[in-house]
């Protein structure tokens, strides 16, 4: 069985969304499995990891252990152009690719959206990533007593992402860890009803509403100390015409949303904004992923790296 897996990248929260709202992004990691037949088995490492671990090869042996089995060999060759570390969902991507593999090789089909959004939300801590890169475009997910519930809002979306990434990397714990145990009521009240703004903003092209929406009062104010391009870069964005913008995720990429004709203006806005403060980093447009993960079948002669 020679097969592919091809998973796109994320932006959560989308400003009040926190560890729920998430946008999948048309950027990807592709992971190639080939079967060994009796050939060795050694770890392959994905590249770029910043010394963090193989989260591709991690999901496969989970869930390889919640069933019970065995991988067969295979080899195995990952490549992405979702940079880590950066806010853009790396890591569940990885998950996800990682998962579905496996599901391949164990059962010859892939795990079912709901399954695998649980099993990945599980393994994240979060399941706003993983929906996104499950279901593709614009996804809500939630926690529940059993796992994770899921819906994708918008397939497409009426303005283009506009993204500034850092060279710096950022880790969720770290971006976690400055976050206050406890926030003012008035705080929560005002993402609660932000939240639900966003979501019509997003499912009706709502250019009107979508700036006051996707403003934040749960983690961006408290993350603007770890990364202070962030609200320069907010402001110039919306100064070049862009209908909203946020941290992208944990950060430290910075999201705006920008209709098609005004996209160049702001991504020339945060590129200036990165130059006068010394941030180094690219600015680019880019474009939704309507889709989400694919499984697709590789042809004979297609190889990889043992596994």
């Amino acid at each position: 069985m020679s097969f592919e897996v091809l998973v796109p990248a994320s932006s959560a929260n989308l400003g009040p969304g926190f560890d729920s709202l998430a946008l999948a992004i048309d950027l990807h990691t592709r992971v190639r499995v080939v079967d060994a037949g009796s050939g060795r088995r050694n770890d392959a490492s994905q590249p770029d990891l910043h010394g963090g671990e193989n989260l591709v090869l991690t999901s496969m042996r989970r869930l390889a252990e919640r069933a019970g089995r065995h991988l067969p060999p295979v080899e195995i060759e990952t490549q992405s152009d979702i940079p880590v570390a950066r806010g853009l969902g790396s890591s569940a991507a990885a998950i996800v690719a990682g998962l579905q593999a496996a599901a391949m090789l164990l059962d010859g089909e892939p795990l079912a959206s709901d399954e695998l959004i649980t099993i990945g939300g599980q393994l994240e801590g979060h399941a706003d990533n993983v929906s996104a890169a499950v279901l593709g475009g614009v996804t809500v997910a939630v926690t529940t007593g059993e796992g994770y519930i899921a819906a994708q809002l918008a397939a497409r979306l009426a303005w283009r992402p506009v993204l500034f990434i850092p060279q710096l990397t950022a880790f969720t714990s770290d971006a976690r860890g400055v976050l206050p145990a406890q926030v003012p009521l008035s705080d929560a009240a005002a993402n609660v009803g932000r939240a639900a703004l966003l979501a019509h903003a997003l499912q009706n092209g709502d250019e009107r509403l979508l700036a006051d929406a996707m403003t934040d009062r749960l983690h961006q104010p408290y993350r603007a100390s770890l990364f202070p391009h962030l609200e320069p870069m907010i402001a110039a964005a919306l100064d070049a015409g862009a209908a909203g913008a946020c941290l992208s995720g944990a950060g430290p990429t910075v999201l705006a949303l920008a209709r098609e004709e005004r996209a160049s203006a702001v991504r020339d806005a945060l590129t200036r904004v990165g130059a006068e403060l010394g941030i180094a980093g690219e600015a680019v447009v880019a474009a939704v992923a309507s889709g989400g993960a694919q499984v697709r079948p590789l042809p004979d002669g297609a190889g990889g790296q043992a596994f």
